[in-house]
Parts: structure tokens; sequence; C-alpha cells
């Protein structure tokens, strides 16, 4: 799903539709929370048209994680309420979601989807049509020891990482899904936040980790019809006993440049269209 503002066609993050009322996406992607402005498009797979199973909406109601924290970017999730709720088709429908009894081992092998630019060195501008990448999951302890060098973050048990060199999110995948698959069903088990653009060696992506939100999921969207599956990961997570790796190179302990939401536009830009 892409969405934007009325004022403006460009695009400004991604999100996954969870119900026929009710849309996943990150807190940093919200600007304002006035539902007037937001315009979210369901269906869309170019940016340029014609989009034949489009479907447009507008909003009802934002609701922001009370303890999301835009400086550690910690409880990176919100939910957009639909002005009207969407007919399911072909081309719309909701994705089932991690469980709070999940499990995602290091190398599990998932999905990222959006509509992000290929990397720190193309234009900063959304893609043209919607991109997926298949990603590992990079394990808290060592993706903890990845960010070492970058002050900024602070992984925590509510973010999961996954991602390797030249294949990962960038500026525009905000608000996205990474799904891993299950026997047939995808179920999303992050949402894109931040990382050192882009797909930087050493520097896994950071996604909202979703199965830590169940209980608040369904708090805030009561009498939602929602799926929640438990995703398993076999045998014994080799992330449970890695350890950071001391090393004084001066390529590995420089700093790497600044952690970086994935947002395609600038807090100051949407001002102007919303002015």
């Amino acid at each position: 799903m892409h969405f934007g503002s009325s004022g403006s066609r460009q695009h400004i993050c991604g999100g996954t539709l969870i119900s026929d009322q009710w849309v996943l996406t990150a807190a940093h992607c919200i600007f304002t929370t006035s539902t007037p402005p937001w315009v979210l498009y369901m269906g869309r797979e170019t940016q340029s048209g014609p989009n034949v199973n489009e479907v447009r909406s507008t909003v009802s109601q934002i609701i922001l994680h009370p303890d999301y924290n835009n400086t550690l970017f910690n409880n990176d999730i919100a939910l957009m309420k639909l002005s009207s709720p969407v007919t399911f088709t072909d081309y719309i429908r909701p994705v089932c979601l991690a469980s709070n009894s999940s499990q995602f081992h290091n190398s599990t092998s998932c999905w990222a989807t959006g509509w992000g630019r290929l990397g720190k060195d193309e234009p900063n501008q959304a893609f043209d049509s919607l991109q997926e990448v298949q990603i590992p999951v990079i394990g808290n302890n060592q993706c903890t020891c990845n960010y070492i060098p970058e002050p900024a973050a602070n992984i925590t048990d509510r973010m999961m990482c996954a991602g390797q060199e030249n294949k990962g999110v960038c500026q525009g995948d905000s608000g996205g899904p990474l799904q891993c698959k299950q026997s047939s069903k995808w179920i999303q088990a992050g949402i894109s936040s931040f990382g050192v653009p882009c797909a930087l060696a050493g520097f896994p992506e950071v996604f909202a980790r979703v199965s830590e939100f169940q209980e608040w999921i369904t708090d805030n969207a009561a009498g939602a019809t929602i799926s929640f599956v438990t995703f398993t990961s076999s045998g014994t997570d080799p992330d449970n006993n890695f350890s950071c790796r001391v090393d004084t190179s001066s390529e590995t302990s420089r700093a790497a440049g600044g952690v970086t939401l994935f947002t395609i536009i600038t807090a100051l830009q949407l001002l102007k269209w919303l002015l």
C-alpha cells in the first residue's frame, strides 16, 4: 500500500492493510495526526499508472504508539483507519501478522517490499513500480554489535533486523512490510523503520517487530478482524550465543555516518504542502 498527502502526489510511505478498515505503518511516517491531508492507495502497481485495480481512501483516525520515541525510533508503529471499509479483491487483501509467540531465528529468509529508491546514490524519489527483495533476518544480538559504531542506534526487543550488503530497504520504504513465508502463508514480521542507508555492509536495516505489538494492535483496532499467525523457527537460534567481535581496524570501528529514517521526504517538505 502507498500513501501520501492530498497536497502533493509524491509518495511518502508504505503500509499494509490488516483488516477491511485498518492499515499498519511506521509512526515516524505520521508527520501530522490531523486526518484530512492523508490519502491511501491500495492495489497500486505503478506510481505513473494507470492502476485499474487501485482503490483510493481517505483516513478517519490515526493512532500512534504512545511510547514512540522519535529520537531512538523505539515503538515505531502506527495505525490508520480508513474512512470506510474497503472491499477485498484479488489485488487488495489483508496481510497476516506475526503473533506474540513468533520466533524469527538468525538467517530466516524474508522479503521486504516498498517503493523506495534502489540505493543511496539513486535519486531521492519513489521508484515507479513496487519492488521486493529477499533478505535474511539478523538476530538482535548480532545487530546490536553491528550498530556499535552508531551511538544514535539502540536495538531493542521491539525491533528486529534484516538485510545484507547491497540488499535491503532505503528511503521511501518506510512503513512497508518485512514478510516471511511459512508453508503457503505470508506473515508480516516487521515494519520498515531505519538504518544506515542503504544496504551498507555490516549494517542491516531495522524494523519494528510486529509480534511485540499484538496486544496494542488488537486493543486499538477494537472490533476489527485481524489475523495473527505464529511463525516458528526450528532448532536453536544461533544468535543466542552471538557475542561482539573485538576489531580495532579503522574500517570496522569508524562511525558509519548516521542512522536515517526511511521516509523519502522531510517534515519541512510535508509542512509546505499542508499549509
